[in-house]
């Protein structure tokens, strides 16, 4: 099959798939769909909940296995939208919809390079195709939920969009609850421990401590107090807690847990992080994919946003068509050139590295 028969075939299927309200968590149609499709290209697949997977027609255990990887579940509409959201329309080379950008077209790329390679016998690697759900919720009946049915990844290529460039290292994330402790009282007398005034100095190092170690991709680490709360409800009382969320955005300079040791050791509130699922990765730069990215004149970069790479435990590019800065826009859109030019260069590197 050629390329233009596959871009063809790209742009049918991601219009088919933004037809079909795939929100986080309740992707049914669109993995049903995939599903369909893979049948209708006599690609045999298994399916877990709604994430669907296949292997090249001649996998070879005794091969290394590549993964190629992007979701099909969306955001909620952003408000902000003056189209219908799940109607693939297409204007002066746009297409728009929902998850059009992200990370249908990206995903549609993937499918589209796996046609492309599934009858090959003279592969010197595997491919395995996902299509995973709940990505853009970092939901645990997504990507984590199919890797222990996968055979062991060597190499992932995560379909994100970056304008087909190279994301060589993506930040990683914890959210850490944290709750100071003080003692109620009379707001009107001198009674009580005031728990706000507690967690101002800890709110304070949050905001101006830096950590040391700073990644040539990815810069420092980033820490961000989002939310702060008490569980009083009257003006009148010294309140006795206050509860505060802060963001972390890691580096590939340190693991989770050495941030939240050094976190610890710092404060006085009660840390407690949300999950540790969430890790920074990266890949060398003297990888045969990155190599081959830049001798064909990609670009590479650190991603601060996450993905499902921060859950794949094998080396991992995120690369795709499409631009970050549309993701989650009302109106989305994609460009169907960058369809055609994320195939290409999917199809081009994976060759480059046979």
């Amino acid at each position: 099959m050629w390329n233009e028969k596959l871009y063809d075939v790209a742009v049918a299927l991601l219009k088919q798939m933004i037809a079909t309200p795939s929100l986080s968590r309740e992707e049914d149609g669109t993995a049903q769909l995939i599903s369909e499709f893979l049948t209708a290209m006599d690609i045999p697949h298994e399916r877990h909940l709604n994430n669907i997977w296949a292997l090249n027609k001649h996998y070879d255990p005794s091969k290394r296995n590549i993964l190629l990887n992007s979701h099909h579940d969306t955001v909620k509409p952003n408000p902000q939208y003056t189209r219908d959201p799940f109607s693939p329309d297409v204007e002066d080379g746009k297409l728009y919809g929902l998850g059009s950008n992200d990370a249908g077209g990206c995903l549609v790329s993937l499918i589209a390079t796996f046609l492309h390679f599934y009858h090959r016998s003279d592969l010197g690697y595997n491919i395995i195709l996902t299509a995973t759900a709940e990505e853009e919720i970092s939901g645990p009946n997504g990507i984590e939920s199919i890797l222990p049915k996968l055979p062991a990844i060597e190499f992932a290529i995560v379909g994100e969009p970056t304008l087909t460039q190279l994301a060589i290292a993506e930040k990683g994330l914890m959210v850490l609850d944290c709750t100071s402790y003080g003692k109620a009282g009379h707001a009107a007398r001198e009674e009580g421990e005031n728990a706000l005034y507690k967690a101002l100095s800890d709110l304070n190092w949050f905001k101006d401590f830096r950590f040391p170690k700073v990644s040539e991709t990815l810069g420092p680490v980033k820490m961000s107090a989002t939310v702060i709360n008490t569980s009083n409800k009257a003006h009148n009382v010294v309140p006795a807690d206050c509860s505060f969320v802060v963001d972390v955005r890691a580096n590939d300079q340190y693991t989770l847990e050495e941030l939240l040791e050094i976190i610890r050791a710092n404060v006085s509130c009660e840390v407690k992080p949300r999950s540790m699922r969430m890790r920074p990765s990266f890949i060398p730069m003297d990888h045969p994919f990155v190599q081959a990215g830049i001798s064909v004149g990609k670009t590479c970069y650190g991603s601060p946003t996450t993905s499902d790479q921060a859950l794949i435990p094998a080396t991992s590019v995120k690369m795709g068509p499409g631009d970050s800065a549309r993701s989650h826009t009302a109106d989305e859109y994609i460009h169907l050139h960058e369809i055609k030019e994320g195939i290409q260069s999917y199809i081009q590197l994976l060759e480059m590295i046979q």
